[in-house]
Formats: C-alpha cells, sequence, structure tokens
C-alpha cells in the first residue's frame, strides 16, 4: 500500500495507487465503547489504519492535495500519538505571498470535546479569554473578555486585567512555562489554581483563586443603540459562529431593527468564525430584503473535483442568501433584516478576526455592500473544512475555498484598512487601522469604537496608523478552549486553530 511517490510532491494529475479512505474508516487502534448514550461506528483495528485513513482522505480531499509529502503509515509509532504526529504532516509546505504559511489552520480535536463547544457553546475553563500582547520576557497577558457569572466574573475579573503570575510563577519573566500554562489554562473541571492580577486602572495587584468549571459561552454578548446627532448607531458583539449564535443573533437585530438605526458597528474581532452558515444569516439581516436570491457563496474544492463536492457527492452550484430561520425558534420563520441609511457596514477587526467572519465581510461585498473597516489585519483564511470524525478524533483539514458572488475569494492575508502599516497588508478596504486599549467594548473610549464613529462623521479623519500591539491571529486563546499552540519565544500556549472555523454543516450542503 505503498504510495507511488512517497518522498515528494504529487504532480498534477499523476493518480498513486492509495485504497479509498472507506476501506480504513472506523478501523482503530483504540475503539470507543458505545453505551446508553452514545453509540460508535468503531471497530479494533490498528492505529496504522487510522494513519491510511488519514492519507487516503487527505488525498481525495484536501485542497491542495498535490502539495503533500506523502509518507508511509507503516513508518509511525503504533499509538495514538503517532496518528496525531502524521496527520500533522499531510499539509502544503508552501506560503502566501506575503511570506505565512499557506494552511496555518490544519489541527484535530478530541471528537466528545468539539461536539460540545462548536454546537452548544459549552467548554470548561475560567470564562476568561486571553491577549498576550508580549510573547517574550518581558511578557503581557491581559484579560480580553469575560463570560458573565464564570469563575473569572466572580472573581471580579474583567476586560485590562493583567496576569502578573499563576500559581506563584512569574508570567513576566519566569521560566517555569508548565506551572503557567496548567494555571491559565486547566486540563478538568474543578482545577483550581491562584493568580496575581493587576485590574485596570487599580494602583495595586491582587490575588485571586479561581477553579475551572464548566462554562456557557455567549456569543453575541453586546447589543446597544448609540444615540448621534446625525442618528442611531448599533453596536453589535459577535464573537463566536457557533449553532447558539443564531437566536441570540436573530434577537439582536429584531432589536436594532425596533430602534430604527441608521449604521450598523459589528465588532468582530475576536471572532475567529465557526458555522458559515450563521455568517450567511448575518450578512443577509444587515444586507436587507434586496439580496434574497443573490448569491452569498459559492465553494471551490480541488482540481479533482471542479464540479462536485467530493464530501456530499452533490454538484457544486452558489449558496443563496439564507432568509429563514434554522436553529432560532421557530424554524423557518423569515429573519429580521435591518433599513441601513446607506449600504454599508463598520466592522472593528483584529488579526483574530478570521475564517467565517471574513467570508461575512467578502459575502457582503460580493453584492455591493460597503466594509468599512476599523482595527488591524484579519487572519487571511478563505478556506474550511466539514469536520471529520474518525475514531474519538476530529480532523480539520482544508477542503475547500468560499469565493463570493463576484468570484472572489483570494484573500490568504486577510483584509486590511486602507491606510494599514507594517510588514503584512492584505487586501485593503475603506476604513482606519486601530490598536486596542482594553477600554470596555461597548465604550465610545474603545479606541476601535470610536474610529469608527468618526469615520462615520468625516472619513477623512483616522487616528495615526500604528503597528497593533497584537500580533496576529496567533495571539488570540481562549481559557475555555484549551489550546495547542506555543509561543517560540515564551513557550505560552497561544491559540487554538478551532477559533478559527469555517465549518459546513453537512444538512446545508
Amino acid at each position: 500500500m505503498s504510495p507511488t511517490n512517497p518522498s515528494g510532491p504529487v504532480t498534477p494529475g499523476t493518480a498513486l495507487n492509495f485504497a479509498a479512505s472507506d476501506l480504513y474508516k472506523d478501523s482503530c487502534g483504540a475503539p470507543r465503547t458505545s453505551n446508553a448514550q452514545d453509540s460508535f461506528p468503531d471497530l479494533l483495528g490498528r492505529f496504522e489504519d487510522e494513519a491510511y485513513w488519514l492519507r487516503s482522505w487527505s488525498y481525495e480531499t484536501y485542497l491542495w492535495y498535490d502539495e503533500i509529502i506523502y509518507g508511509d503509515p507503516e513508518d509511525i509509532i503504533p499509538s495514538a500519538q503517532g496518528v496525531a504526529d502524521y496527520f500533522e504532516t499531510l499539509i502544503t509546505p508552501e506560503t502566501t505571498p506575503a511570506g505565512n504559511a499557506k494552511d496555518r489552520f490544519h489541527y484535530s480535536r478530541d471528537t466528545a470535546e468539539y461536539e460540545a463547544a462548536s454546537q452548544q457553546g459549552i467548554t470548561f475553563g475560567y470564562g476568561a479569554s486571553y491577549r498576550l500582547i508580549s510573547a517574550s520576557p518581558p511578557r503581557e497577558l491581559v484579560i480580553s473578555l469575560v463570560e458573565a457569572n464564570s469563575p473569572a466574573a466572580i472573581a471580579g475579573l474583567s476586560r485590562g486585567t493583567r496576569i502578573l503570575s499563576v500559581d506563584g510563577e512569574d508570567l513576566v519573566n519566569g521560566t517555569d512555562v508548565d506551572t503557567l500554562n496548567n494555571g491559565l489554562f486547566p486540563s478538568q473541571i474543578g482545577e483550581q489554581h491562584s493568580f496575581l492580577v493587576q485590574d485596570r486602572d487599580a494602583p495595586d495587584p491582587r490575588t485571586v483563586t479561581m477553579a475551572s468549571a464548566q462554562i456557557s459561552e455567549d456569543p453575541v454578548p453586546i447589543t446597544r443603540v448609540i444615540d448621534t446627532d446625525t442618528g442611531k448607531v448599533g453596536y453589535l458583539l459577535f464573537n463566536r459562529h457557533i449553532l447558539t449564535a443564531e437566536q441570540r443573533l436573530v434577537d439582536a437585530v429584531r432589536t436594532l431593527e425596533d430602534q430604527n438605526i441608521t449604521d450598523l458597528v459589528l465588532d468582530l474581532r475576536y471572532n475567529g468564525g465557526g458555522y458559515l452558515y450563521i455568517a450567511n444569516q448575518l450578512a443577509y439581516m444587515i444586507a436587507g430584503s434586496g439580496v434574497a436570491g443573490q448569491t452569498f457563496r459559492t465553494l471551490e474544492f480541488n482540481g479533482k473535483n471542479p464540479n462536485t463536492n467530493p464530501i456530499t457527492g452533490q454538484a457544486l452550484q452558489p449558496t443563496a442568501f439564507r432568509t429563514t430561520t434554522i436553529e432560532a425558534q421557530p424554524s423557518g420563520t423569515a429573519l429580521p433584516t435591518l433599513s441601513l441609511a446607506q449600504p454599508r457596514v463598520f466592522v472593528l477587526t483584529t488579526g483574530a478576526t478570521c475564517s467565517a467572519s471574513e467570508a461575512l465581510i467578502n459575502g457582503l461585498r460580493g453584492v455591493g455592500i460597503e466594509v468599512i473597516q476599523i482595527g488591524d489585519t484579519t487572519c487571511g483564511k478563505p478556506y474550511g473544512f466539514y469536520p471529520q470524525d474518525n475514531c474519538g478524533t476530529t480532523y480539520f483539514t482544508t477542503q475547500f475555498r468560499t469565493v463570493n458572488a463576484v468570484g472572489f475569494g483570494d484573500y490568504p492575508d486577510g483584509f486590511s484598512p486602507a491606510n494599514t502599516t507594517g510588514a503584512s497588508v492584505g487586501i485593503t478596504l475603506p476604513g482606519c487601522q486601530a490598536a486596542e486599549d482594553y477600554s470596555p467594548l461597548e465604550s465610545e473610549e474603545d479606541p476601535l469604537l470610536s474610529a469608527a464613529l468618526g469615520y462615520r462623521d468625516n472619513p477623512a479623519t483616522c487616528p495615526n496608523p500604528a503597528q497593533s500591539v497584537i500580533n496576529g491571529a496567533n495571539a488570540e486563546s481562549s481559557a475555555y478552549d484549551a489550546p495547542t499552540g506555543r509561543s517560540e519565544n515564551s513557550g505560552l500556549r497561544l491559540s487554538s486553530p478551532m477559533l478559527q472555523d469555517m465549518v459546513i454543516r453537512l444538512a446545508e450542503g
């Protein structure tokens, strides 16, 4: 079963003699045991069978299948870790025009954890999200978001609080990164850890102790109407494209619709993506009923599948703007829409704005809605995947690119406000570069929201362009999504790629 070309990229059009992935599916080195609540298709096999499945599945569905350097699964260590390590090799080595890795979004996740987090917003931790401002000593770690009623909220932590030490280990200059990581990212519910923190504007640090708990994430925590001399401006903080977001977004848009807002500021600065159909629905609610029937997005797969979706077997065709509810009740009812004074939306972004959030931006632009970008360059992920469980691990390998109604989807280095400075600039949009200072998100003191309101009054007015203090998408991390990445300089964990998803539900096609 060895490949015909095991040591280099596949020449386009060259067929390898890999067996079909279905032959190895659910053949597991350590099968799960079904119970009254869960039924699994797992059969007793070998860890090598899991690797054979990964190789064939990647060859069949990976967007850049002809750039992978394929190895022989028989060479892996026969263990679950060996399978995980092998999966990490099934990826293109190529780079983007700006020199970034072409595929920065290849990862796997325990299936049970993934399903709980993506479908119900249920995870565990303290309910605080972190931003790593300085990766190398002297490090700086600040809390960017706190979930209501979470351990972090009960401890009095809030946006702008800086963490100075973890379980006695100095975060700023300390060398024991295992202690730091173990405290910041607990591995189970009920773990207790102590932190020395400096609250925003507080004169002295204080010590807090928190125990990790189950967290229910609110994907739409803030909806606000701002009164201005030229009309009402809606502000909407949207953090994750998870299933529970649909009802929250519908309720938020109805509130803004009832208030007759003239402009919308959509805050996507921490939204790494998720289900693409939710981006579709929100884009429709913003653009209005006039885009009904028009194309929101079209999927493009690898060269072996120019006309067919290799996952569903269906013929490829554009997906129109979705005009009705799915998860929000009652299902199938018409979505509310805004009647904005102009066909435009102000979008607040950082390097953590990714994937489905970028697809939302791109989809709106495809039907003539002006997107005014305030903040920093987005992560650059016009790609997505169908999550695939095998033997208790869900794999995410890049399988498609999404393009808008005019066929555009080439933004691998992200979207950038027009006056962006620095080495990495993506597709430029009208707007202003602005850096965070961790003021309250709904406050007009927040630099991003302030810049959006200022641009609305005078497009010629922007804050002085400056390099953002946030080091791109990989500086985003969440305590309720155990990260896998690490900073080379500090050893501190950074963001899980799960925060950068563009996911298709099989039900939506």
